[in-house]
């Protein structure tokens, strides 16, 4: 299940019952905030063996929730958080489980740990702590913008008091220019005062300003000027629509449908890759390995040159079969069946699909040839919840979507892939991406609203955004969508670092 606060609040207020005298009143229960009833009180620490001695108000509620959810029902309903801490407990009353997992692991390498909660620092403790395993913790504190999901507040500070962590800092910049690097570094210190100026080891390319927000009147002509911008730095600096990204706070839909037009009418598409086909979102439905595999397969079959997607396609049906590189005979059996297929495919399917029904069956052909339970075998993921009937089934809608101006098949497939075109997304879903140029559309107090209910994690958000930039980042502000008032520090933190705001007309 997935809780909101509103089922806290009915939990508390309706369904939990009357306490013992020993634990209090019905009016402590109340008491509880719904907003950090789960944070605090519900999967919070590690699940105690044998209940709580003497509960407080919310540890006593904590416990009527897990035996409701676990045992009042036809079935058990749990939530993700709910399910690590019991991972953990049965790591905890169960040696063998534990030590297996010691004697599998000689390293542990943990990425985006500024991220990390509670539960998943309690997992790696209880599996890890007095161990020999060589582990690594890296990540950056000014980049925490999850503690909305719940992460630690510093959990690099547990891991050196638990594990006895030694700190090496990186100073070195291989993305950004110097100039950004510079701007990035005022923000820095805003989030940490203790910050070390990093250094650039990337040339700047851009002549003018590196960074500098731009004020439209409406926001049809931020649109169109945003799009002229594009094209004219696509021919400036010979590059692709994917060296640009258009980043939003939040609502990708309503940006990319003022957007969208303008963009089209210079002949370079925009895509909302924040956007959802049924139960996935676009950006994970690319990122997904058997979507990945599906367009390979299509690539080879379809196009000409494909000898780059032929070693994709060997390479992956290599690991779903469990054949090693240097097992020749099963390569070459693996090769002669990928060759068949890719001519039997072809001649079967000579125009992309106009139908979700053909869109879909053409997934199924591909599927049935990859090997379904091969895929659930080797890809954890897709054996729960239906979640790779789902990605299938996307992939069909979508396959079917980029066949509608599409007459051959690689111009399908380029659009499958959004490779011709100019992405827009979420803060949160350009984590770990870089492109030439940032163009943040709407800084304004509308996009950040939430801005003042925590300051850190917004200010978190905003230097993400400005990171993923190598080369240009460009802010733009509409009066139209709200003014700038709750996010002055925002504002005065560019003024701080030297950008200017420039009327656009």
């Amino acid at each position: 299940m997935f809780p909101t606060d509103r089922d806290y609040r009915d939990f508390l207020y309706q369904q939990v019952g009357t306490p013992p005298a020993s634990v209090g009143s019905y009016a402590d229960l109340q008491a509880i905030a719904v907003k950090t009833f789960e944070r605090r009180h519900l999967v919070g620490s590690p699940l105690p063996l044998d209940g709580w001695v003497n509960p407080t108000p919310g540890q006593w509620s904590a416990e009527r929730f897990w035996q409701m959810s676990l045992h009042e029902g036809k079935k058990s309903i749990l939530s993700f958080p709910m399910i690590g801490r019991l991972a953990e407990l049965l790591l905890r009353v169960n040696p063998m489980a534990r030590d297996a997992l010691r004697l599998t692991y000689s390293h542990l390498f943990m990425d985006e740990f500024q991220d990390t909660t509670q539960i998943q620092y309690d997992l790696v403790r209880t599996i890890f702590l007095g161990t020999n395993t060589v582990i690594t913790a890296v990540g950056d504190n000014k980049q925490q913008i999850m503690r909305w999901a719940m992460a630690m507040d510093d959990p690099f500070t547990a891991f050196d008091a638990d594990f006895g962590g030694k700190r090496t800092p990186l100073y070195n910049n291989y993305r950004s220019s110097p100039e950004l690097v510079r701007i990035q570094h005022v923000l820095a210190q805003a989030l940490d005062a203790r910050a070390v100026a990093p250094v650039s080891k990337t040339a700047g390319t851009i002549a003018g300003d590196s960074c500098a927000i731009w004020d439209f009147s409406t926001p049809e002509v931020e649109a169109d000027r945003l799009a002229a911008c594009v094209a004219a730095e696509m021919k400036t600096h010979k590059l692709g629509p994917r060296d640009f990204v258009l980043l939003v706070r939040q609502k990708a839909a309503d940006y990319a449908a003022v957007l969208e037009p303008a963009f089209a009418a210079i002949g370079i598409p925009l895509r909302n890759e924040a956007g959802s086909i049924g139960a996935v979102m676009l950006q994970e439905l690319l990122a997904e390995e058997a979507s990945e595999l599906i367009v390979a397969i299509l690539r080879l079959a379809m196009t000409r040159r494909a000898g780059r997607y032929w070693t994709e396609c060997q390479n992956a049906l290599a690991a779903l079969h469990g054949v090693a590189p240097d097992e020749e005979a099963a390569q070459a059996k693996l090769a002669r069946e990928l060759d068949a297929y890719a001519i039997k495919l072809s001649a079967a399917y000579t125009n992309p699909p106009k139908s979700k029904v053909a869109a879909r069956s053409l997934v199924d052909h591909v599927v049935a040839f990859i090997g379904r339970e091969r895929l659930i075998a080797v890809h954890p993921a897709y054996r729960q919840g239906g979640w790779l009937e789902k990605v299938l089934d996307a992939a069909a809608v979508h396959l079917m979507a980029s066949s509608t101006d599409g007459s051959d098949w690689p111009s399908v497939l380029d659009a499958y892939e959004g490779s011709h075109a100019i992405p827009l997304m979420t803060i949160h879903k350009s984590k770990g991406l870089e492109y030439h140029t940032v163009i943040f559309v709407g800084l304004d107090d509308g996009a950040w609203w939430s801005f003042a209910g925590d300051q850190i994690e917004g200010t978190a958000g905003f230097f993400v955004a400005f990171t993923r930039a190598k080369q240009h980042v460009i802010f733009t502000y509409c009066g139209r969508r709200g003014t700038r008032t709750k996010i002055a520090t925002l504002y005065d933190l560019l003024r701080k670092a030297g950008v200017q705001a420039v009327p656009v007309k």
